[in-house]
Order: C-alpha cells, then sequence, then structure tokens
C-alpha cells in the first residue's frame, strides 16, 4: 500500500483523482491540502464524497507530510505555487506527479515565453518526465517528478504520435482544432465560464497563443526525431467535461483508411487506454473514464484524425493515476477500470 497525499483539494481534478485512488487496490490517501483558511473537510468540499472519505483539508506543511509516511504526492495547484511546493518534497524523497504545467516544457525560457514568469525550480525541471505513457512509459518507470500532461494536449499527441513517428506526414503544417467542456476552467469562477456568458455559445480563445502549442510540439519533436509544428486552437463548448479535436495532416503517399486504421491498431497495440475505432468516436463514450478514443479518415488527399476523451480523467486525474501505476509497478489498469 502507497500512503498519498493530494495539494490542493479543492478543485475538479483533486475530486476526480480521490474517486480514483478510494477504489485502487495499493494506494492509501492520508492527507489532502488546502490554501482555503476554513479547513472544510475533504467531503464538505466535494458533497459526492460523503460516507466515502473522513480526511479534513490541512494546511501544507512537509514535516507533517512525511511523519505520515507519505510516499507519493500528487500536485493540483496552479502553475508557479506548483514548483514551489514540489521542491521540497522532492528534497525529502518523496516521488511527485504534477498535475500543473510547472515541470512540461523542458526549455525554460519556452515556459517563460508562454506562461510570462521565469521558472521557480531549474533544478527539477531538469529531472521531470513528460507523464504521457504511451509515449514516454519507460521512463516514467524510475522517474521521482512526473509532470502530468495538459489535457487537449493528450489528444493532440496520441492522435498524431503513429503518423509523425513514421513521418507519414508533413510536420509543420498540422492543424489541430479542439473542443472542452466548461469544466476544462478549473472550479473557480470566471467571467467566461458564467452559465449566462456561456450556454448556448460557442468560442475560440488563445488562438496563435494557447500554451498547450509548446507542450504539443515538445512530444511531437520527441516522437519524430525532429522539430514538428502545430496551429493549435481551443474551443469553449457548453457541456460540463469532454474534448472533441479534429486534426488535419498532409500526407507524403497516398493512403486508405483502412491502412490508416491498421497502422494506429499496431501503434497503440500494447496501450490498454487507446481504443482506435472505426467509428467517429463521441465524447459520451469516453465521459467518466480514462479511454481516448480515436479514428482516422481521408478526405481530399488529407488525413483527418477524430479524437474524444474525458477532460478530467484521461485528461487529468486518470491519466496522473496511470502513471502512478506505471511508477510504482501496480497493474497499469488498477483504480481505472
Amino acid at each position: 500500500m502507497t500512503k498519498i497525499a493530494i495539494l490542493g483539494g479543492t478543485g475538479y481534478t483533486a475530486l476526480e483523482l480521490i474517486k480514483i485512488l478510494l477504489r485502487h487496490p495499493h494506494a492509501e490517501i492520508v492527507a489532502v491540502t488546502s490554501r482555503d483558511e476554513k479547513m472544510p473537510a475533504v467531503a464538505e468540499s466535494h458533497p459526492s464524497l460523503a460516507g466515502r472519505i473522513k480526511l479534513r483539508m490541512e494546511p501544507f506543511d512537509v514535516d507533517k507530510l512525511v511523519a505520515k509516511g507519505v510516499e507519493c504526492v500528487f500536485g493540483c495547484l496552479p502553475h508557479g505555487a506548483s514548483s514551489d511546493a514540489i521542491a521540497p518534497l522532492l528534497k525529502r524523497g518523496m516521488r511527485v506527479i504534477d498535475l500543473s504545467a510547472d515541470s512540461r516544457l523542458r526549455d525554460p525560457n519556452v515556459y517563460a515565453q508562454w506562461y510570462g514568469e521565469s521558472h521557480h525550480d531549474l533544478a527539477n525541471l531538469a529531472k521531470a518526465v513528460y507523464g504521457l505513457p504511451e509515449i514516454y512509459g519507460d521512463d516514467i518507470k524510475s522517474a521521482q517528478l512526473v509532470a502530468n500532461p495538459g489535457c487537449y494536449p493528450q489528444t493532440g499527441i496520441l492522435g498524431l504520435a503513429p503518423l509523425v513517428a513514421g513521418k507519414y506526414v508533413g510536420l509543420k503544417d498540422i492543424i489541430i482544432d479542439a473542443k472542452s467542456g466548461v469544466s476544462g476552467g478549473g472550479r473557480t469562477p470566471k467571467l467566461n465560464f458564467h452559465f449566462p456568458e456561456c450556454n448556448e455559445s460557442v468560442v475560440a480563445y488563445g488562438v496563435g497563443t494557447h500554451r498547450h502549442t509548446p507542450e504539443i510540439e515538445q512530444a511531437l519533436s520527441d516522437v519524430a526525431g525532429e522539430a514538428v509544428e502545430v496551429i493549435f486552437t481551443p474551443h469553449l463548448i457548453p457541456m460540463d467535461r469532454g474534448i472533441f479535436t479534429t486534426i488535419y495532416a498532409t500526407p507524403h503517399r497516398a493512403f486508405t483508411e483502412s491502412q490508416l486504421l491498421d497502422l494506429y491498431r499496431a501503434y497503440y497495440a500494447n496501450a490498454p487506454f487507446v481504443r482506435v475505432t472505426s467509428q467517429v468516436p463521441a465524447t459520451k463514450d469516453s465521459t467518466h473514464s480514462n479511454f481516448i478514443d480515436m479514428t482516422v479518415r481521408v478526405v481530399r488527399g488529407r488525413i483527418v484524425v477524430l479524437v474524444a476523451e474525458d477532460n478530467l480523467v484521461r485528461g487529468a486525474s486518470g491519466v496522473a493515476v496511470q502513471n502512478f501505476n506505471r511508477m510504482y509497478g501496480y497493474e497499469e489498469k488498477a483504480g481505472l477500470q
């Protein structure tokens, strides 16, 4: 049994994480921290957990976490705050899965460019492993710090990996059009997520400037072995959860849809949470699960990849537990079925 602490316990990702870990056969949550001065019981902050967890939120205190025997920490803090909290935990020998963006971009100059501030912990940034199991699985096993991937990037990276790995498509003219439910904006109230603002409306945001762009390009460049460039445009749609992504790429030779489906199925043959389907996936098919569903089409000589996932589970907390399972040698599906 691995003793676990969760930092930043009041948000949506923390709720999903707690629900998964409560049914995990090898995990024990011993602490949930919060920056809320009231320090409510976890079940008061998340009423759906009533009768399922007795812990109360507590202030972040490294010594207390050590005293509780914490071995693994899931960080659900905002970027900037996360790296500051994680550094002393790593120093005390704990392993950390960081759900913020602080550890995802290897180049601190790229981080500063896209996040508007300098990185707070360059020493640990250099040690971080990007936590996308289907691509970096072997490195995750031995990592002390895992940078959990963003929700949008997973659809773009996994949707394109089989194509860029074989360099079957142009690497400089890829278009990623993605749409996310409102929960992707987090639990803290914001005007654009206010019901009268977003209901019955679809809007693009971060056009050309969204912070997930360099994350997608970094991972795809690793897969391709050379630089990959994408145009990534996210949209907010009026539903609670789910991401649907449509990807357009130009192939170097003609493919049939059957050939592409075979390529994808072979590439993900050992990936238990990637489902390559013949039909176009829908967000409702992966809701509340850690599955990421995808299919491929050929349209006027272009390759169109269609991908769906639950942004809170596969997009955040579910893949975090998948990383946890790899780090500790547990069955990859543990807690996630």
